[in-house]
């Protein structure tokens, strides 16, 4: 069961067709198995297709935003049940092979990454697999930019809580953490990054300049 979610105005992007093509497929990852995200993002769906046929007439007022998002959040949840499908089929297809069968290279301690930015092309984010072995810590960092990063497998947990299997993380340059592994398996993710991330420990801190 998810229990980390993308907020509302990131739903209603990606809805609007407004996302970069790596943020909008963590948004396809976590839909596939969040019935209440999905049912936000069907309400949004009709919602723009109501104001597109009616666009001539539609006038916007200053509270537009805050009506439309509370009508959002009253929406009943769909409770249907979830249509199993192979998990991770938008990852195997765009990269071939299985998670624990792809060309990890070991980056910081218990980290390891895999850049697949080139699977997309023309974009200006940086795009990477992310895996932290079981039992492992992360070192602690922050961020330059905006990061965006959906659970593939396994689970984390930060100063935050936890984070399982299919929740989504939204990050920017105020959050601060350093992710420690939890569970028996490794936990990777697939992250879309505005700008490098910084270290921010003691010594870690010097590696910066050779960070992405």
């Amino acid at each position: 069961m998810t229990r980390h979610h993308p907020d509302s105005l990131t739903l209603m992007e990606y809805s609007a067709g407004n996302l970069t093509e790596p943020r909008a497929l963590c948004i396809r990852l976590h839909l596939a198995e969040c019935s209440h995200c999905r049912s936000r993002v069907d309400t949004l769906d009709s919602l723009g297709a109501v104001m597109m046929d009616q666009q001539p007439k539609v006038t916007v007022s200053e509270t537009s935003f805050e009506q439309l998002m509370a009508r959002i959040d009253a929406a009943p949840e769909d409770t249907s049940p979830v249509v199993e499908t192979p998990r991770l089929s938008p990852i195997q297809k765009l990269l071939g092979d299985d998670l624990d069968n792809l060309p990890w290279k070991r980056q910081l301690g218990d980290v390891s990454v895999l850049d697949i930015t080139d699977k997309f092309a023309d974009q200006s984010e940086r795009v990477v697999l992310q895996k932290l072995c079981a039992g492992g810590k992360a070192p602690a960092h922050t961020h330059k930019g905006d990061e965006t990063t959906v659970i593939l497998q396994g689970a984390f947990a930060d100063k935050n809580g936890v984070f399982n299997q299919w929740d989504f993380v939204s990050l920017d340059e105020h959050d601060e953490h350093r992710p420690v592994a939890v569970g028996n398996e490794d936990c990777i993710t697939l992250s879309v990054l505005s700008a490098p991330l910084k270290l921010t420990g003691t010594f870690t801190r010097l590696l910066n300049p050779f960070i992405r």
